[in-house]
Parts: C-alpha cells; structure tokens; sequence
C-alpha cells in the first residue's frame, strides 16, 4: 500500500457485516511457535482488526470474515501500525497463504480469488520497469562519481520514461480490466498522483457494479477532492 494507503483509509468505510457472505483465510507459517496472528483491513486511517488466533505450537491457520465484496485485506502477527504485514485482495471464498516467520511477508505465497490473481499479474508486469528503472539509476550514480554530467542527465531523461512508460501501463491495465474491482484499486493506490485526467478515463469507463464497489467509490470521491483544490 506503501504511502497511497493514506489517500485510501481516508476513505474507506467498513467491510464485514454479519449479514453478508464468508470469506476465509487459512495456511502455513513456517517456523512458527507461538503467536497471535491477525487479520485486518484499513478503516479510517487504522487498521482494524478483523478476525484473530491464538497460536501455539502449530504452523497452520484459518481465520474468517464476513465479507461484503472484495477488498484488500493484511495479515499480520502484530496489531501496531509499523508492523509486518501480507497484503492481498481478499475476495468471497477461500484464500491460501503459506509464508515462513523468518521472511513472513516477502515469502508469502497467495492463491486466491480472481482479484488476486490480476492483481498479481499486474505486479508481475510491473517487475520489468523497476529492474530497468534500478539499472539506470546503477548507471547515472558511476556517471556522476565520474563527473559525467551530461551522461548522467541522459540517464536521468532515460528514467524519466521508464516512469512515463510504467504510469501508461498502469493506466491501460485499468482501463483493460474495468470489470474488476482490481481497476478502481490501481487508480488509487497505484497511479494516485496521475494527472487527474487519466483517473477520470479510468472512472469513466468502469461498469455500475465496479463504479458502486468500494474502490469505484473511493476513486470517485478522491477525483471530485483533486478537483476541488
């Protein structure tokens, strides 16, 4: 979520009622002991936590959720705010997580609903403008230590599009997947600070049951707030 998680819990409303729909989580954590393990959304700039377990001497999980549609949702075997935390799009069903204590959140696992599995696709995509970025960011630090200026100004233009490329991408993944709950997210905790142009693109053309979904509401709002400054 990294700092778009504040431009989101600004806005974001409760997810779980006890009238709608179950919605599970369950695997392993590999090295586990002993532990509280958490699951949690964000509501009002908080996270707030959902469902808990006690865990003593067992690697295995489940925890639960009445869920009202498909958001994202953290795992975390802390409450405080800067802790360690799972991401992903939990989704009506049940979703798999098998991590290891000691990488908890960068040896996550995660099968998942359809949300999940776009949003992973996407991220996946994403991997190839950031290991570029990071190449020429290699490149322009030796031109500088070299005291190549002008080399490292065409380097800097050369990161320039990269970023240009990544948003571009960005922008037509939501656009491509305007079906998904995963479209209006990206708009908001991805490509936030886009001209507000391209959210309005993006917004423009999503169906009314994504519009109407949690996301769609957020990216609206978030639009009409950028305007009105």
């Amino acid at each position: 979520m990294k700092k778009s998680l504040l431009y989101i819990s600004i806005l974001l409303i409760t997810a779980c009622s006890q009238t709608n729909k179950k919605m599970t989580v369950s695997g392993t954590i590999e090295g586990l002991q002993k532990g509280t393990l958490y699951l949690q959304h964000v509501e009002e700039a908080s996270y707030i936590t959902l469902d808990s377990l006690v865990i003593n001497n067992s690697t295995s999980f489940k925890l639960g959720c009445n869920l009202g549609e498909a958001e994202i949702l953290f795992l975390s075997l802390s409450e405080d705010v800067n802790a360690e935390r799972i991401s992903f799009f939990g989704s009506i069903g049940e979703t798999k997580i098998n991590t290891s204590i000691k990488r908890f959140k960068f040896d996550a696992q995660i099968e998942g609903g359809a949300q999940q599995e776009l949003l992973e696709s996407y991220y996946e995509d994403m991997t190839r403008f950031k290991d570029q970025k990071l190449e020429f960011i290699k490149d322009k630090i030796n031109a500088q230590k070299d005291l190549n200026l002008e080399l490292a100004e065409e380097i800097q233009s050369k990161i320039d599009n990269v970023l240009r490329r990544s948003y571009l991408y960005s922008i037509n993944f939501a656009i491509n997947n305007k079906h998904s709950e995963v479209s209006p997210y990206l708009a908001v905790a991805e490509i936030y600070d886009a001209n507000v142009k391209y959210l309005e693109t993006i917004n423009s053309v999503l169906p009314k049951n994504i519009a109407n979904s949690k996301y769609g509401i957020i990216l609206e709002d978030y639009i009409k707030k950028i305007k009105s400054e």
